[in-house]
């Protein structure tokens, strides 16, 4: 089903929003996770590299309430997950280890982490600041890229506010979410996107019916 040939990007509320009024929507947000199987997408990423008793580490780009890392954490128990964020109130539910930095300049050395992983975090940028921070990732990972983002397609477009009388959405989250999937991107997008950057081993997969791309990549050659 066909959904806005192009991106469209517009400003999201909770990118402004107090600690206090932001939240309920980025409760929300571990909420939209858990019901629609965006975290299935990171598991199935890890798991096609690593097994469930190695240690490893990563780090979440954008991680907000660090639900990504307690994931990981839950199935690998020896993994070591920084949680990075702009805005440090956003992380104030995550676990371990929390840094607030700029995502387009990281404060690590080259190959500090073997994965380098962010969700539903690139679609609110232009595509040259995607791949601006795709290269940026790259950098850092050793092992592997990872993005988790929206297919732009018009069933989550309309979920949240056809769902919204049944599971009590924030408003901030009914504002943001159809503006989300206008932001996200097609397979073949995430992937130009990604080669772009430079990354290697280029594999977006789809996932329903979350409606997630799951992008994968090795970092450019040293």
């Amino acid at each position: 089903m066909a959904f806005c040939k192009s991106r469209v990007i517009e400003p999201e509320r909770l990118d402004d929003e107090t600690p206090e009024r932001a939240a309920p929507s980025l409760r929300d947000l571990v909420r939209i996770n858990r019901l629609l199987g965006g975290h299935r997408v990171l598991r199935e990423a890890i798991r096609q590299i690593v097994p469930p008793s190695q240690a490893f580490t990563m780090l979440d780009v954008g991680a907000a309430s660090g639900d990504a890392a307690a994931t990981i954490s839950a199935l690998y128990p020896k993994a070591r997950v920084t949680s990075l964020d702009y805005r440090s109130h956003h992380m104030a539910a995550a676990k371990g280890t929390r840094v607030s930095a700029n995502a387009f300049q990281l404060p690590f050395r080259p190959a500090s982490f073997d994965f380098v992983y962010c969700g539903l975090f690139l679609h609110h940028f232009s595509s040259d600041a995607v791949i601006s921070l795709l290269r940026s990732f790259g950098a850092v990972a050793r092992l592997q890229v990872i993005a988790n983002d929206l297919e732009r397609h018009l069933l989550p477009y309309h979920f949240i506010p056809s769902t919204t009388w049944l599971f009590g959405w924030d408003p901030i989250t009914q504002h943001d979410a159809p503006a989300s999937v206008q932001a996200g991107f097609s397979q073949a997008e995430l992937a130009e996107l990604a080669r772009s950057a430079g990354l290697r081993e280029v594999r977006v997969d789809v996932y329903r019916p979350a409606f997630r791309l799951c992008l994968t990549a090795k970092p450019a050659a040293s």
